[in-house]
């Protein structure tokens, strides 16, 4: 929501004070308030958790925190993530490619394309390309453990209207109980000359909630540990049970094919899309939080939010790239392209169509190649190019818990407000080498941008990231590294607000500064 001063809720004609010091409850946002009606433009003042005093130093030069708030804020599922990072680079003057056009690229040109509105691919070609040069290639997720409405998703018990959910990747599912929950997501709508039209869609208001268990009815929870089962348990309440002759009206005015949600939620859905229920032909919602990404701690140096991981690391790469090349003379002495890939479905392995398991980028960057060849007829172009390349693999990194620091390894505990965490693995959980942490650390020494390095226990498991994917997808060289958070995969995350500035001044040092240092280094020769 717009930022909100301490004065004006005062003056304010709804009663929003209190809902301000009680963040977990607040979810009224003022019509005149409402994002659709304000400039998309970030303002000084930020939305903080608490009624404190606006940090007006966080709209100063340089910091990007408050458009990452706005950018966490609006992208409630990977499909807004992907429309939001859209809309920004086309108002960055990025032309937008269809992968099923032929395309007509030109050095200095700054393109993109999306894939399934759930993943992105830009670029930005440097006037000074030849034929062979390399790709600088900053890669995240769009994609964030969540719940997600099963296909047929209505049931009812004990009065209650329930919908049903499946889990999305690892999340922490106990942190989604007794939460203010809505839905998101996009459906397919048929127009009224019969054609089908792509929609995202957003219910700001609380419309889910799952309930825990009186702890009088479960006495031995705090000591044996809340452990819910996750399919007879976390179905999310949607209201109480409507009387038998409105419901049975309410289903014979709806077509068979949407029987298998609640009638009273699509009429919900149709409402939001200003359609009729019977217009709907198909729905992809995630289950999501509703409170908003804010600021937070006694210095308000926290960032409390969900999907940090990984939208963070995909707002702060994103940006680098579009101001990296802003100005008319940034791509001037550019000999690369330099990329920005986001994909979908990390965390459930990359394996889709829209995932960094598929050859998206690496079709994005033959395709590229050919189309800036004109007459050449050397040999081996591609290969070339994937040779001189290099890929940040950005995921958010586990930052050492006060309260588990035996959870670290002794000599690798990575820390909030430090800088971006490099991270290794022998076993190649994480692509990350000698040569390219030294490549990386190199540019955030000359640019003073501190760095951090992690390496799990050897007495545990080790997570990956879609580093090891392309890395050996085609053999790109790579690095993995991330900003350190706490409370990775639940439904509110925290990262701090120096780091998000760190890492967005480090993507963006990689793009101006990684030829020249390059260069310097030859390993095969």
């Amino acid at each position: 929501m717009a930022a909100i001063t301490r004065l004006q809720l005062l003056h304010h004609p709804f009663p929003i004070l209190k809902a301000c010091t009680f963040p977990h409850s607040f979810n009224f946002i003022p019509p005149n308030l409402h994002r659709a009606t304000r400039p998309r433009k970030f303002s000084t003042t930020l939305p903080l958790c608490s009624n404190s005093d606006p940090i007006p130093e966080v709209g100063s030069k340089g910091s990007i925190v408050g458009d990452l708030l706005d950018y966490l804020n609006e992208s409630w599922t990977h499909f807004h993530a992907t429309a939001e990072a859209k809309r920004q680079l086309i108002s960055a003057g990025f032309h937008l490619l269809n992968e099923n056009d032929e395309w007509d690229l030109k050095p200095g040109g700054r393109y993109f394309f999306t894939r399934n509105m759930s993943s992105l691919v830009a670029f930005a070609i440097g006037e000074k390309y030849t034929v062979g040069n390399g790709f600088h290639v900053i890669a995240a997720h769009t994609d964030s453990p969540c719940l997600k409405l099963k296909p047929k998703s209505a049931s009812s018990k004990s009065g209650y209207l329930l919908v049903n959910v499946q889990t999305y990747g690892s999340g922490l599912w106990h942190t989604w109980f007794d939460r203010d929950l809505s839905v998101a997501g996009r459906v397919i709508v048929r127009g009224s000359d019969g054609s089908f039209m792509h929609k995202l869609v957003k219910i700001k208001r609380p419309l889910l909630r799952v309930p825990t268990l009186a702890i009088h009815l479960d006495r031995t929870v705090n000591k044996d540990g809340f452990k819910p089962n996750l399919e007879s348990h976390l179905i999310p309440l949607l209201s109480t049970k409507l009387e038998e002759t409105s419901l049975e009206s309410k289903e014979k005015s709806t077509s068979s094919s949407k029987a298998a949600h609640h009638p009273l939620f699509m009429q919900v859905l149709s409402d939001e899309l200003n359609c009729d229920v019977d217009d709907i032909m198909s729905i992809e919602l995630n289950v999501c939080d509703t409170q908003p990404s804010c600021l937070g701690g006694a210095n308000n140096e926290f960032i409390f939010s969900g999907r940090l991981d990984n939208l963070a690391s995909s707002y702060c790469a994103l940006r680098a790239l579009i101001d990296s090349c802003k100005s008319s003379g940034d791509l001037s002495s550019e000999h690369a392209i330099r990329m920005v890939a986001l994909f979908d479905n990390e965390e459930v392995g990359s394996d889709s169509v829209q995932g960094a398991g598929a050859p998206t980028m690496f079709q994005a960057m033959r395709r590229i190649v050919s189309c800036l060849a004109n007459e050449y007829i050397g040999e081996g172009a591609f290969e070339r190019a994937i040779r001189h390349s290099f890929l940040v693999s950005a995921d958010m990194a586990h930052g050492v818990h006060p309260n588990f620091m035996d959870k670290h390894e002794e000599h690798h505990r990575p820390e909030l407000q430090k800088g971006l965490v490099i991270k290794h693995n022998a076993n190649q959980r994480y692509a990350t080498s000698g040569v390219t942490a030294f490549l990386f650390k190199e540019i955030g020494k000359i640019h003073n941008l501190p760095t951090q390095e992690f390496v799990v226990r050897n007495d545990m498991g080790c997570g990956s990231t879609i580093g090891p994917i392309l890395a050996s997808g085609v053999g790109i060289r790579t690095v993995d590294c991330g900003i350190a958070q706490l409370s990775m995969h639940s439904v509110r995350e925290i990262c701090g607000k120096e780091d998000v500035d760190i890492a967005y001044k480090h993507f963006k040092a990689f793009y101006q500064t990684f030829s020249s240092i390059d260069k310097k280094l030859q390993v095969d020769f």
